[in-house]
């Protein structure tokens, strides 16, 4: 039975096991630590398996910087899946937990870099046709958007500054 949950700080070695398996090096694993120590909001879900951890999900802030003001979205990154759990739904149970989440801690905009196969389905949309742009540049089909409040990007437009912690 597939349960999500807040992450917890003694889930952090599970964590980075998962990411260090399904991306198959530990550079994802050390980003969610980074995230984890740097950000002022931090907002972690896990999916359990009877009890050990079979996947994790990560949103953190990123800056939105517009013309004449900027202001903190969230963004979605990273998020694994251990390879033998894969295909029964727990990504996307994870990444609709997730959206939850921010919605209940008032963030109304989250981005992320992903399959846009993948991430349509949850309400994420191209973030270029609305005027975002990201710095680094990442590639246009799999920079998306999501607004978790209806009409929270209107007159928002600019670039969505992904800190050194990313890297």
């Amino acid at each position: 039975m597939i349960a999500i949950r807040p992450e917890e700080r003694d889930d952090a070695a599970a964590v980075s096991a998962v990411h260090t398996e399904v991306f198959g090096r530990p550079a994802e694993a050390r980003i969610v630590e980074r995230l984890r120590q740097a950000a002022g909001f931090y907002l972690g879900l896990v999916a359990t398996d009877g009890g050990p951890i079979v996947g994790h999900i990560l949103f953190t802030p990123v800056t939105l910087r517009g013309d004449r003001s900027s202001d903190l979205v969230l963004a979605l990154a990273p998020m694994a899946v251990r390879p033998a759990w894969q295909r029964r739904g727990i990504g996307g149970a994870l990444v609709h937990a997730g959206l939850e989440a921010c919605r209940d801690a008032r963030h109304d905009v989250v981005m992320v870099v992903g399959h846009p196969n993948f991430y349509p389905r949850f309400g994420f949309v191209p973030a270029a046709p609305l005027g975002l742009s990201s710095e680094p540049a990442m590639p246009a089909e799999a920079f998306m958007v999501a607004e978790l409040t209806p009409g929270a990007l209107r007159g928002r437009r600019g670039v969505v500054v992904y800190g050194s912690d990313f890297n």
